[in-house]
Parts: C-alpha cells; sequence; structure tokens
C-alpha cells in the first residue's frame, strides 16, 4: 500500500475533525484555547488516531464512526506531552519541533491546558454512536482506564521515580507499558469497539495493540540516544542525561533493537484473523519499527 500517502490523508482527516471538536482560538477565554490548539497543532504525526482507525476498518468498520474517538485519544496524548514537558516533569523546553507549551504560554497555562485537553476528550467520546456490544459506559470507561492512576498516570509516576535509580527490566517495562503502550492499546481497541468486533477480535487487536506500544516505546528509547534534536523534533539525550529507566540503559542498544523487532512480529502475528482487512495495521507496525525521528 501507499503508506506515505495514506498517512497523509488520514492526518488530515483527523485534523479537520480535531478543529471542529476544539473551540476556537478566541473563544474566551482566549488564553486557554490558544494554548490547547498550539499544542494539539503543532505537527504531530497522529499515529494513535491513524491506528483506531485502521483498527475499526481491520474489524470490518467504518473511520467515520471511530473519528471521535480518535479524536478524543489524541487530545490525551497531547494533554500528557504538556505535562510531561513541564520543569516539574521532565522539564524539556522543545516538542514537535517548537517551543514547549508552558515556554509559550507559561507553567500555569500550560498546566490548564493539559486540563483541559484530557476534559474534553472525554466530551469528544459522547459524540461517538455506541454498538451493540459497546455502549457510552463501556467506551468512556475504556478511556478512563488508560488514562487514570493505574495506567498512564502510573507509569508517568514510575517514570518519575525511577530517574537516577539502577534501573531493572521489569521496571522499564512496566513504565512503557503503562506511560505509552497503554493509551496506543486502547486506540486499537476503540476502533474495534466503534466496528462492534466479537471477543475473537478485541483479544486480538489488543495483543497487537500491546505488542505495538511496547516495541513503539523501546524505538523511542533507542532514538533518544541515537538521533539529533533536530531529527526527533525534542530535546535528545535527555534519558541518559536525566538517568532514565529505558531498554538501552538496561539491556544495550542492540539488544533493544533485537526486542522492539521481535515485539513487532508479535503483533504481526496477531493479526492473522483479519486476513487483508489488516493491511493497514502492518503496514504502520513495520512503519513504527523502522521510524528515525
Amino acid at each position: 500500500m501507499d503508506l506515505k500517502g495514506y498517512l497523509a490523508s488520514r492526518q488530515q482527516l483527523i485534523d479537520r475533525a480535531l478543529d471542529r471538536h476544539l473551540p476556537k482560538a478566541n473563544t474566551k477565554p482566549a488564553t486557554i484555547h490558544k494554548a490547547m490548539r498550539y499544542s494539539l497543532f503543532a505537527g504531530g504525526k497522529r499515529l494513535r488516531p491513524i491506528l483506531c482507525l485502521a483498527a475499526a476498518e481491520a474489524c470490518g468498520g467504518k473511520i467515520d464512526k471511530a473519528l471521535p474517538l480518535a479524536c478524543a485519544l489524541e487530545c490525551i496524548h497531547t494533554y500528557s506531552l504538556v505535562h510531561d514537558d513541564l520543569p516539574s516533569m521532565d522539564n524539556d523546553d522543545f516538542r514537535r519541533g517548537r517551543p514547549t507549551c508552558h515556554k509559550v504560554f507559561g507553567d500555569g497555562i500550560a498546566v490548564l491546558a493539559g486540563d483541559a485537553l484530557l476534559t474534553i476528550a472525554f466530551e469528544i467520546v459522547t459524540r461517538a454512536k455506541p454498538t451493540p456490544r459497546y455502549d457510552m459506559s463501556i467506551l468512556l470507561r475504556e478511556v478512563a482506564v488508560a488514562a487514570g492512576s493505574q495506567k498512564l498516570i502510573a507509569g508517568q509516576v514510575a517514570d518519575l521515580e525511577a530517574e537516577g535509580e539502577k534501573a531493572t527490566r521489569d521496571r522499564v517495562r512496566y513504565i512503557h507499558e503503562n506511560k505509552t503502550a497503554a493509551i496506543l492499546t486502547t486506540s486499537v481497541r476503540l476502533g474495534a469497539m466503534s466496528a462492534n468486533a466479537n471477543q475473537k477480535q478485541l483479544s486480538a487487536i489488543t495483543k497487537f495493540g500491546r505488542a505495538l506500544g511496547l516495541a513503539f516505546q523501546i524505538i523511542d528509547d533507542i532514538l533518544d540516544v541515537t538521533q539529533t534534536s533536530e531529527k526527533l523534533g525534542k530535546s535528545a539525550g535527555k534519558d541518559i542525561a536525566a538517568m532514565k529507566a529505558t531498554y538501552p540503559a538496561v539491556i544495550g542498544l542492540e539488544n533493544s533493537r533485537a526486542e522492539a523487532r521481535r515485539l513487532t512480529g508479535v503483533a504481526h502475528d496477531a493479526l492473522s484473523t483479519f486476513g487483508t482487512k489488516a493491511e493497514a495495521l502492518h503496514a504502520l507496525a513495520n512503519y513504527l519499527l523502522e521510524r528515525e525521528y
């Protein structure tokens, strides 16, 4: 498939939908809406919402039904980046190639912009149409659990607490499974739910998401060591400087690459039940493994 064209068209579709869902920049109070839009439209690759749409198609659904869920996940992802970049967290000056939200709007507005992006995500979820197997309470709970204190936030807490300490493989895996893989897994699960996936389909999609999410973060760890800040669009080398718990720090670069390849293989195998309908998911898995930024 033409993956470059596929990604570009999906990004445009998602950006248009996000623009519709968010208050306009001049809506009072304008400062908060400008800050929300500044971070949300900073040039992200939209991988999580794209995976959501691709999962819907793999399960025989239509992307328009998955689109509100995809947009909600991108808002949650962006909120997590805004907060992650704060001086009290990772203290990053750049994100997606330009100054971070708090550098432009100040710490207080950045905190509130992240809060607002998280909150509006739930409003956007309610614009999705429930299916016979998955009512609105199931969709909302799926998002709330993934973004909550036992998944996304759990990973962020464990990441902070691991700084400066000797990392173990189990600890790094716990951080990555929750801080990164949980939202990515929920992205494909919600896509499947929008298509009224049966239990076999949802189980396969979940296995795919968990393996891909972990592989994705391992590649991120590798790129932090091997790429420049200009290439990444964010500060490179910060993981080492902060003594972060990462796969390269624990098992080395080559073993990390091998583990990312192994997990990507697990992700591919999980899609066997979908046949050709999973072509986009297969292509995306390879793309994420081979990316350089």
